[in-house]
Order: C-alpha cells, then structure tokens, then sequence
C-alpha cells in the first residue's frame, strides 16, 4: 500500500509540475513581470491577475492595498500607538502576499533585511510581517502598473498620443468604458412612404333630420 501511495504521488506531482509549466508558458505570453517578484510562484502570479483584472480600477497603491487587506487598521488607545491586522479585502491574493512575505524573510532578500528593521524598531514578528505584506502589496501594484503600460511583443496596438504604442494607463485617474444613457440615444426618424398617397375625396352633405 505504501508502494501504491508513492507511486501515485510521483503522478500526481508530474502532473503538477506540467501544470505550473503551462501557467508560467501562459504568464510569459501575457507579458507579466509578476515572476520577477521574489517569492511570487506562477500559481500565485496567476491568481493575482484572475482576481485582480483590470488595474486600472485602482486608483493607486494605497486603494489597492485595501482591496489586498494589507493596509492595516488604526489601532491607538490614548498615547499607544498601533495598528492591527485588516481581515477585509481578498483573502487569496492576502494570502499570496503572506506565501511571498515568508520566502522573502527565509532567503537572503531585501524582505528580508526590511522585516529585520521593523523587529529592531520595536515591532512584533507579526507587526513585522505585516508592515512586509503592504510593502509586497506594492511591488505587486507597482509591477501590475508596468505591465499594462508596456506593449507585448509582436503586438499591432494602435499607437497613442505621441506616436507610443502599448496599453495606456493613467494611475491617478482610472479610464471607465463610455455608456450610453436612454436620453443620448438617438430617436429613430420618420418611416418611409410605402403607400401612394390618398385622393382627396368629395366632401358629403348630410340630410337634415325629418
């Protein structure tokens, strides 16, 4: 049974490892810079891009900081000042930041040399960890943003203002699709004439009543 088991998980981790080949396959051919985050694997850069769409709906950083639940929550009494962890926002690219977080703080990384710095200013390991999770939120912002503003290879976008090919994106103010309300829309005009027009026809008289 032991032999079995083994046996299968070797499949299982073929399949697995195929899988993670065609996803970062994928990931070059959409011309993401996510892999070139430390820590961020091709499971994780796909899942940040599934969830997080379109980039330019966030305004900036700070708003997508929010939405990841790594911008921490004012936690102060009196003269202590602290914050604490947010459990709003998407808890799977929050999670993703955690994975990158970790493997950043166990290799020699700047993540590491960061998440050290917040420990000798006082902070917690998880008040560190956390301060490390917003920074990453950023990077992953950061690296979302230029990718949207860089063209992909072979690709025959049509050129901007200035002559620039590529995705425009404007970080401070978000580009929303142009709708249409009932009152913009054109009324249609008259039908055409399919029927020949009427002779006039001669007028009657009526006969007074009896």
């Amino acid at each position: 049974m032991a032999t079995e088991l083994i046996d299968e998980i070797d499949v299982l981790n073929g399949k697995l490892k195929q899988l993670l080949r065609r996803l970062r396959e994928h990931l070059t051919a959409a011309g993401s810079g996510l892999l070139g985050v430390f820590g961020v694997g091709p499971a994780g850069a796909a899942r940040i891009l599934a969830d997080v769409g379109d980039i330019t709906r966030f305004a900036n950083r700070n708003r997508f900081a929010s939405w990841t639940g790594t911008a921490p929550i004012d936690a102060s009494s009196g003269e202590q000042i602290r914050h604490r962890l947010s459990r709003a926002g998407n808890r799977r690219i929050n999670h993703v930041l955690y994975i990158a977080a970790i493997v950043q703080i166990r290799h020699d990384t700047e993540g590491r040399t960061y998440y050290r710095k917040k420990i000798a200013e006082g902070k917690t390991p998880l008040e560190a960890l956390r301060c490390l999770r917003r920074r990453l939120s950023d990077v992953v912002y950061r690296q979302l943003v230029a990718d949207a503003t860089t063209p992909l290879a072979g690709s025959q976008e049509q050129a901007g203002p200035g002559g620039h090919t590529g995705r425009l994106f404007t970080p401070a103010r978000p580009t929303q699709p142009q709708t249409v309300s009932s009152s913009d829309k054109p009324l249609p005009g008259p039908a055409p004439t399919t029927l020949p027009p009427r002779s006039p026809q001669p007028a009657t008289t009526r006969s007074p009543r009896s």
